[in-house]
């Protein structure tokens, strides 16, 4: 059966859509072909799933390419595939519309993970084929624009391997720190123009969740105005073509010169204006103002009335006063003067007394001081220390000898005792034991006729 199968049917080109996808872990891939009246069993080995540039998932209609053949286990026959490609643009955009509402219900494409650009970059990292022309109008715009850094990540931008090594570009980009290679400050994933076919990469899940964690800025520019794909949806910015990317990317060198010339310009004249203003107001409030001489002259002025009204009202305190001491030296008696006396003599009486008193009480507190201390010094004197029996000795100049050392015969000394002093001459000196020299052991004779006698 397989022989006739096989010799008979040949390569076949089905249409249909796939259903019952198994991924088992041996990398072989089972599914269903079906129609709306019949359904075949397919099989792609490993060697050609991992070549396939369409990803198949259920539900998607594609055209399989590939031959007949029987499988004896189960006795049916089945299609080994060894092409694949989506039935036509419905069926892509189908997939597209699907895809989107999924990573748009997990928030992938909010606005509010959206970050702005850098205002200056000063490395761009660009994510691109390196043979195309893409990579060379990037650079070519940022050079007439504002030079600037840039690192290219090389990937293939179409195929099987493209979707992996855009999303490992934009990671590696994001793993760069302070080494040699600096991190970008924007990146830039940039393709030309193409079917939806040549840009399905860019539609990849992987892809679309590399852009969204990337934490650098980035620019989507794939395809051309009218092209886009989930990865537009994804980036911060998008861009229509790789050229307006570059120029989003970084302003215009000389319009940027020609605008901080003009802002430089505007405030300098705003200064000069403003400054002019105030010195107007300066010289016009100045125009109000009195001379220093004339307030001088003012102010004189007032002194000297002062001082004639401070004479008049002297006099006139003067004159006051006198009046009321005749006034009540008229009403002054001669016995109240007496009284008077006699009251200011009692309270200098009482005064003097308790003055007196406070004056005893401080000379005793002194006294008890004094006698205190007098104990103490006594305490410490070497008086006390003669009555025990000891004496100071000194020399002939009335300093104390301490020591042997400082004497010598025939020296003048002087004894105190505890009820006087005696006068003596040194006649020698001794040394303490302590102080005494170790007497030198003698040495033993090795001459053999010196030895003695035993007995």
């Amino acid at each position: 059966m397989r022989r006739t199968v096989e010799g008979v049917f040949g390569r076949l080109r089905v249409r249909g859509e796939v259903s019952n996808l198994k991924r088992p872990s041996s990398g072989h891939w089972y599914f269903d072909l079906k129609d709306t009246d019949s359904i075949i069993a397919s099989v792609c080995w490993r060697s050609t799933a991992i070549r396939l540039r369409t990803q198949l998932e259920d539900g998607i209609e594609i055209i399989a390419t590939g031959r007949l053949t029987t499988y004896p286990g189960r006795s049916q026959y089945q299609l080994v595939v060894d092409h694949a490609e989506l039935a036509g643009a419905g069926a892509l955009l189908k997939v597209v519309e699907e895809r989107r509402k999924k990573l748009a219900a997990e928030g992938l494409f909010d606005r509010t993970r959206k970050r702005p650009l850098p205002s200056l970059p000063t490395v761009v990292g660009v994510v691109t084929s390196p043979t195309g022309a893409v990579f060379r109008d990037i650079l070519h715009r940022l050079r007439d624009r504002f030079p600037r850094r840039v690192l290219l990540w090389p990937v293939s931008v179409q195929g099987a391997a493209a979707a992996p090594e855009i999303a490992a570009a934009i990671h590696g980009f994001n793993r760069l720190g302070a080494g040699t290679v600096p991190k970008p400050d924007v990146l830039i994933i940039a393709r030309g123009g193409g079917s939806m076919e040549d840009l399905w990469a860019f539609n990849e899940e992987v892809v679309v969740r590399a852009i969204a964690a990337s934490t650098i800025p980035t620019i989507s520019a794939i395809g051309h105005e009218t092209d886009t794909t989930l990865a537009d949806f994804a980036a911060d910015v998008r861009a229509p073509t790789p050229t307006a990317a570059a120029e989003l990317a970084v302003p215009v060198r000389a319009e940027l010169i020609a605008t901080t010339r003009g802002l430089s310009g505007r405030l300098f004249n705003g200064t000069v204006r403003a400054l002019d203003r105030r010195r107007e107001r300066l010289i016009g409030l100045a125009r109000g103002l009195r001379g220093p001489r004339e307030l001088l002259d003012l102010a004189t002025q007032r002194l000297d009335h002062a001082g004639l009204r401070l004479d008049r009202a002297r006099t006139a305190l003067l004159g006051e006063g006198e009046q009321r001491l005749k006034l009540a030296a008229r009403h002054l008696r001669p016995g109240m003067l007496a009284r008077s006396l006699d009251d200011a003599a009692k309270r200098v009486a009482r005064a003097d007394a308790a003055l007196r008193r406070e004056g005893l009480r401080r000379i005793e507190q002194r006294e008890d001081r004094l006698d205190a201390l007098a104990t103490l010094l006594e305490s410490v004197s070497h008086k006390s220390v003669l009555q025990r029996g000891y004496a100071v000795v000194r020399d002939d100049k009335g300093k104390p000898l301490t020591a042997v050392a400082g004497t010598k015969a025939g020296m003048a000394l002087d004894i105190e005792l505890k009820d006087g002093h005696i006068d003596a001459v040194a006649a020698g000196r001794r040394l303490s034991p302590e102080q005494r020299p170790a007497p030198k052991k003698r040495r033993r004779s090795t001459n053999n006729d010196d030895q003695g006698s035993l007995l």
